[in-house]
């Protein structure tokens, strides 16, 4: 007699233990409320002020499905917040990317999560990843993201070293259009770009996820690994404290492209292919040294114009992430035909689901 399927477990999201109660921002039904965001186990609405007194809450029949129609399969990611969790839906077996994040009442942080809501509600971009719900359930908040089935360009790089300019001027292409979005669109500096936030799909599709609300979450909770970590890709003005706008997302795209093409984080020494500086080793080396360079013995003239766009420690002289979408080693190969399908589709996918899918 053949056995069924493994039974998939109840929704269960890890994440670290709240510090401070949040009933100052719930009413009784357990809806958390801040401004006019209203958020519960069913979901999400912004209300304006003339409706709040008659519809305090997020009513069942707006939304498509509730949290009670997800089941988790596995662990798919950790972060500073939480879990991410790939889910399925109970009933249309739809897979979804699941993010708890443990509701904290420290302004900064609880102000950076709101807006993010605000942001996944309202994105319109086929360039940043979509989020089709977001719940609140027992002091967490649950993100229900598009489900990029190939990881993320970490995963990619773990697998494949180096990647060649043609892939690479498509992912920066798409990263642009993201951020070009977020900077002119929506109005948002993202704070936290690097390999791990920029997913990947097996159509070869780049899309942006978080808008920084790990960063402020590592930076609150006071965790040195993910402390460092987050800093990484962080521009010369924003570690040493000075103002900053969206040209401090170009820094990071710079390093994260440049990453791809040499195999290893622009800040380790070439004779060191393993390893890591120290915290304030790479502090001072962002701060203090002259920016990392694209080898002009290894890659084309376009690529390493472009690279220098977007390392420039004065962002001032820094490009746009709309000027850097006419450099020439975008154009370069706009017209080859040459998809990231193509590279995605020879590489293991980072996740095997159990079941039919």
């Amino acid at each position: 007699m053949m056995k069924g399927p493994k039974p998939l477990k109840q929704l269960q999201v890890a994440v670290p233990a709240q510090e401070t109660p949040v009933d100052k921002f719930l009413t009784a039904s357990g809806t958390f409320t801040d401004g006019d965001l209203r958020l519960n186990q069913k979901g999400m609405r912004l209300i304006s002020e003339a409706t709040e007194s008659r519809q305090p809450d997020v009513k069942e029949e707006d939304m498509q499905f509730s949290l009670e129609d997800l089941e988790t399969i596995k662990v798919i990611g950790k972060g500073s917040g939480g879990v991410v969790q790939l889910a399925r839906h109970k009933w249309l077996g739809t897979l979804y990317a699941l993010k708890g994040i443990q509701m904290n009442i420290q302004e900064a942080v609880r102000k950076q999560i709101v807006q993010e809501l605000k942001i996944n509600q309202a994105s319109q971009c086929p360039h940043v990843v979509v989020c089709y719900h977001s719940f609140y359930h027992n002091g967490i908040i649950y993100l229900v993201l598009e489900y990029m089935d190939r990881g993320s360009l970490a995963d990619i790089i773990k697998q494949v070293k180096t990647i060649l300019e043609p892939y690479l001027a498509i992912v920066c292409k798409q990263v642009l259009k993201g951020l070009v979005y977020l900077h002119h669109e929506r109005h948002v500096i993202h704070r936290d770009i690097k390999p791990s936030n920029l997913l990947v799909n097996h159509s070869g599709e780049i899309k942006i996820t978080d808008f920084g609300v790990s960063a402020v979450l590592a930076n609150s909770m006071g965790q040195r690994d993910t402390f460092v970590g987050t800093y990484n890709y962080m521009s010369p003005e924003r570690i040493s404290g000075s103002s900053y706008d969206y040209k401090s997302d170009i820094w990071s795209l710079g390093l994260v492209i440049l990453e791809c093409a040499i195999g290893r984080f622009p800040y380790i020494p070439s004779e060191q292919e393993e390893g890591c500086l120290s915290f304030y080793e790479l502090l001072e080396a962002i701060v203090d040294q002259p920016p990392p360079s694209a080898p002009s013995d290894q890659f084309s003239p376009e690529f390493c114009s472009f690279i220098s766009a977007c390392l420039q420690k004065d962002p001032q002289e820094r490009m746009s992430s709309l000027e850097l979408l006419s450099h020439p080693f975008i154009k370069k190969f706009e017209d080859k035909d040459i998809g990231l399908a193509i590279l995605v589709s020879s590489l293991d996918p980072p996740v095997n689901i159990p079941g039919d899918v």
